[in-house]
């Protein structure tokens, strides 16, 4: 849970994030913002948060995105209350027991002190990757009860509490990139795609952490609707023993795909703090902008029907031949 990579004299300097944020939603969500909600506070030397509503309560005619919104809301409001103390998994828990919503989401938050200590907390499969010098040197791994079943806080009693999360503590440096993300993002983007995407990007900045987070989650939009793609979700789909009929097999054929999601990227440079790096006040994502609303890049996907990857639910589907 805690990574010891070196650390070089982050102890003498205020240390803070500079964040870009990107959302595009699953394209049948797109009319409300999708599902997934993230919240930015520049308490410390900033936190970050991503809360991934459980599309499955749309069947009991529930929004997914309304538990998703108020937990990030909730978070947001007690991360600066003396007695958390930038300890990641009080802030889980206090912020789900505060959420009176009907539903359920997967969550990741990251807060990091001024000197550089980076505190960390996730139930489910957010996910966080940190880069040194271009290369990840660190990253969460999901939490499943089984496959495309995570973890996650409910509002039903069977629910997760934080006391189920993975905790992490490690000590950044300027330089430093962090990256957090639902599970749209990871289950359409391999780490070496991560890496060679911020390679590009430039900075450190602001603005660089923008185009960053853009650019990830253009990219992974993309694969997610690549119906031949081998994305990280049907590889372990295959690797679980879910893959296409044996006589398709027989002829060469595998499970392809990317996966079709509400998709959440944040990225942040670790900066020497100057001044502020975003906005004083923390930012909750009720049903943010996306690329989708601006057009960043990705015209060719809001002006024509998408080519259709996995939906969920997998298992379902793929039960049907």
């Amino acid at each position: 849970m805690i990574s010891d990579f070196a650390t070089v004299g982050v102890r003498s300097m205020n240390l803070a994030f500079a964040v870009g944020v990107a959302t595009i939603p699953h394209p049948a969500k797109a009319h409300k913002g999708g599902e997934d909600a993230y919240f930015v506070s520049d308490y410390g030397g900033g936190v970050l948060g991503i809360a991934d509503g459980v599309s499955g309560w749309a069947e009991q005619n529930v929004d997914p995105a309304l538990y998703s919104r108020e937990l990030m809301a909730n978070a947001e409001a007690v991360v600066s209350s003396e007695e958390m103390d930038f300890d990641a998994q009080m802030l889980l828990e206090k912020a789900r027991t505060a959420t009176t919503s009907i539903g359920a989401a997967t969550v990741i938050v990251a807060l990091l002190e001024k000197n550089g200590s980076l505190h960390g907390a996730s139930v489910g499969d957010c996910g966080l990757r940190i880069l040194r010098r271009g290369r990840i040197v660190f990253a969460t791994q999901p939490q499943q009860h089984y496959f495309d079943c995570p973890y996650q806080f409910s509002s039903d009693p069977g629910g997760q509490s934080a006391a189920d999360a993975v905790v992490f503590k490690t000590d950044l440096e300027q330089g430093d990139m962090v990256v957090l993300g639902s599970d749209g993002l990871f289950d359409n983007l391999y780490d070496q795609d991560i890496e060679s995407v911020l390679s590009t990007i430039g900075g450190p900045d602001q603005d660089s952490a923008q185009r960053g987070a853009n650019a990830l989650a253009v990219l992974a939009s993309k694969h997610s609707r690549d119906t031949t793609y081998e994305s990280p979700y049907t590889k372990e789909a295959i690797q679980k023993g879910f893959d296409v009929p044996w006589y398709k097999r027989i002829l060469g054929h595998k499970l392809t795909g990317g996966k079709l999601d509400d998709i959440t990227v944040i990225v942040a440079h670790v900066v020497k703090e100057k001044h502020p790096s975003f906005s004083d006040k923390a930012i909750i994502d009720p049903a943010a902008p996306n690329l989708q609303d601006i057009g960043v890049g990705i015209s060719p996907f809001s002006d024509s029907p998408p080519k259709d990857g996995v939906e969920e639910p997998f298992l379902e589907k793929f039960s049907q031949g």
